[in-house]
């Protein structure tokens, strides 16, 4: 991926653009920001007549067309944003072979979440453009980023607390700028920023306070096992919901567990349990405090309570609690 941004970042130095781009994947912060790079060398400021922008389904293929064959108006070129289509993962045969006798007189910048690298659409790109995968970073990358952003705010940030503020608010880019923004404010006449100072203005994102709910339960610390749920209920967030995403994170465990039997290092089960590498090198460690059995009972456990609740046999939130105390005995 790095490989990928340094040959747009060069790109977009040398004024050198490819007619057709892809960015695609999970990561919305590195896609908007490379968007609006790209949009932003392309055309002259405050130019508008030569700039057109989609967004979501039914967009029709024909009319983008059109566009691409109507001339600039006293510019280089006539640049189409187009976001969310699904024009990736959905056969447009007609507009992939457009991309391949497109004139230069026309740009198309596409903006997806998934894409089908079988597709025409896709093929169309890579022979034509230029595609660059905006997935999620690693820790590493991460952390990178996060002592630039510090540099350009003339903030300092240990590496420990960089690490405990990923641990604390998530490997969310966007969420994480928007957490920088809150310290940064916080800290407002101070250069160091502190694990204090995440403390007491980030927000915890609601899978690590699951994460951290598992960590209890596997420790027998039944008290603060429970003291992460009714934190959770304080943040309004419904029984149910957290039962989901408790059975889910024992789903995960088990499922790593089992990859990790076959010999998969971090990022091959990180691929293949769809996980942020640092999120699956955590589970790595978090499943070994549990048996294959113990995880299977959980497991169906938690599909039982469900039962009982919708069935009307139990309080959604007195589940919770039950199935909490229930594996948190010491």
């Amino acid at each position: 991926m790095q490989r990928q941004v340094k040959n747009i970042n060069e790109q977009i130095k040398t004024g050198k653009f490819q007619k057709v781009y892809l960015l695609y994947g999970e990561e919305a912060y590195l896609k908007k920001q490379y968007k609006d790079k790209l949009i932003k060398a392309m055309l002259p400021e405050g130019d508008t007549v030569n700039y057109a922008y989609y967004e979501g389904k039914g967009i029709e293929p024909e009319q983008l067309i059109d566009l691409a064959e109507t001339m600039p108006f006293f510019a280089e070129r006539r640049l189409i944003v187009v976001e969310n289509s699904g024009f990736f993962k959905n056969s447009v045969p007609k507009f992939a072979d457009y991309i391949k006798t497109m004139p230069d007189t026309a740009c198309f910048i596409f903006v997806e979440n998934e894409v089908d690298k079988r597709g025409k659409m896709y093929k169309a790109v890579k022979d034509a453009g230029y595609i660059s995968e905006m997935g999620r970073q690693d820790e590493k990358t991460l952390l990178y980023w996060i002592a630039g952003q510090m540099g350009r705010e003339g903030k300092q940030i240990r590496e420990s607390a960089a690490r405990y503020l990923v641990s604390r608010a998530g490997t969310d880019m966007e969420l994480l700028e928007k957490e920088l923004e809150k310290l940064f404010s916080y800290t407002l006449g101070r250069r160091e920023i502190t694990a204090e100072d995440i403390d007491a203005v980030c927000t915890i994102q609601i899978s690590n306070k699951i994460f951290d709910m598992v960590e209890a339960v596997a420790a027998k610390q039944q008290k603060k096992a429970l003291d992460y749920y009714y934190d959770l209920l304080a943040l309004k967030e419904p029984s149910m919901r957290i039962l989901y995403l408790l059975t889910r994170q024992f789903r995960l465990l088990y499922e790593v567990k089992e990859l990790m039997k076959q010999g998969f290092d971090k990022a091959q089960i990180a691929r293949t349990a769809k996980l942020h590498p640092f999120v699956a090198g955590k589970y790595m460690k978090q499943c070994k405090d549990f048996s294959d059995k113990q995880l299977k009972d959980i497991m169906e456990a938690g599909v039982q309570y469900e039962e009982l609740v919708k069935t009307g046999c139990l309080n959604d939130r007195m589940s919770v609690e039950l199935f909490i105390v229930k594996y948190s005995l010491a």
